[in-house]
């Protein structure tokens, strides 16, 4: 499954990192010219705030910072999350042609996942919902029961409390972990089957029902691997920030400005800004892909899938090669052991 994703990767590696390049480096651009007229929205403030002489800072000069910081922290949150949705929307467009071995253009790719792109949103949200409502209403609970017993001096029944409340937690945990494997598959759902958010988690539950194991293990496999080669995509970056000489504080003065702390870690989170790019170009591909490619061959395995992507392969290849695909899908369909559409 790991190999069928990096070989899909290397095949359309064009419209699958041109489509992350574009969404994620608009959202990166969108943060720098926010960060950059926030901090020249605050500049004086932060100078008044910082000086020796203003004493205990007022509610007048700590309102603006953090208006600054909440619009900055709700505006980064919107443009990281829509390009997440239409990443992860478009991953699975690009996966639909790759299994039939046809090209795809990124303008189509575009088209695709934006149809599709609220409905993923939907379901991803939905999913989280599902997940953290009883784990909220346990904590919830749990909190509860303490205030009550606290209130009442009973010092004694604390401790078992907090016993009752671990016990609980390493309960809850496994459970939602249960539910985001069993859901996992609904984000492909939406765009392969043009389903709705509610209809997605229902199939992906369907499809998931007897392999959870194997699905567990194969997307937590891909997360690891993701985040593992993310992590060494950045560390060139890290060290390049603490490289002799390239970032000097002891080049300012006694007393520096505003504009002075901004102008000399403008750098470092410049770096820090490209280095989340390039990571985020691969971590948030690979493992909607190695989903979608469980999705693809869950239904080869349980519905037969085979003969019709045949069937749909060989009408866009020569003769000779049509009626050699159909034979070889027809003839592994009754026992499938891999995504032989890729091949």
């Amino acid at each position: 499954m790991l190999s069928g994703a990096f070989t899909t990767l290397g095949r359309y590696w064009k419209p699958l990192i041109g489509m992350a390049l574009t969404l994620f480096g608009a959202a990166t651009l969108v943060m720098v010219v926010a960060l950059v007229v926030a901090a020249s929205a605050v500049a004086s403030q932060w100078d008044e705030l910082t000086s020796d002489s203003s004493g205990s800072p007022d509610a007048a000069q700590l309102v603006p910072l953090g208006v600054a910081f909440g619009v900055l922290m709700v505006l980064g949150l919107i443009s990281y999350l829509l390009a997440s949705a239409v990443v992860q929307a478009a991953v699975p467009v690009v996966l639909q042609e790759a299994v039939l071995g046809r090209p795809i253009r990124f303008g189509e790719v575009w088209k695709r996942a934006w149809a599709r792109v609220w409905s993923v949103i939907g379901t991803v949200f939905l999913t989280g919902l599902i997940m953290l409502v009883p784990m909220a209403l346990f904590f919830a609970g749990f909190a509860g029961l303490m205030i009550y017993t606290i209130s009442l001096g009973d010092e004694d029944g604390v401790m078992p409390l907090i016993a009752v409340g671990l016990i609980g937690a390493l309960l809850i945990g496994p459970f939602a972990i249960w539910l985001w494997v069993r859901f996992s598959l609904a984000p492909t759902v939406v765009v392969f089957e043009g389903q709705s958010p509610v209809a997605a988690l229902r199939r992906s539950a369907q499809l998931v029902r007897g392999t959870w194991w194997r699905v567990f293990g194969v997307g937590l496999l891909a997360y690891v691997l993701a985040s593992m080669i993310g992590y060494m995509i950045q560390m060139p970056f890290q060290m390049v920030g603490m490289l002799p000489g390239l970032f000097e504080p002891e080049d300012m003065g006694a007393d520096p400005s505003g504009g002075e702390l901004i102008a000399l870690f403008g750098g470092l989170i410049l770096l820090s800004f490209i280095s989340q790019l390039i990571a985020q170009l691969f971590t948030a591909i690979f493992p909607p892909l190695v989903t979608g490619l469980l999705y693809v061959d869950l239904r080869m395995r349980t519905e037969n899938l085979g003969p019709v992507l045949a069937e749909a392969a060989g009408s866009t290849l020569p003769e000779q090669y049509a009626s050699r695909t159909r034979d070889t899908a027809l003839s592994r369909s009754s026992s499938p052991t891999r995504v032989e559409a890729l091949r």
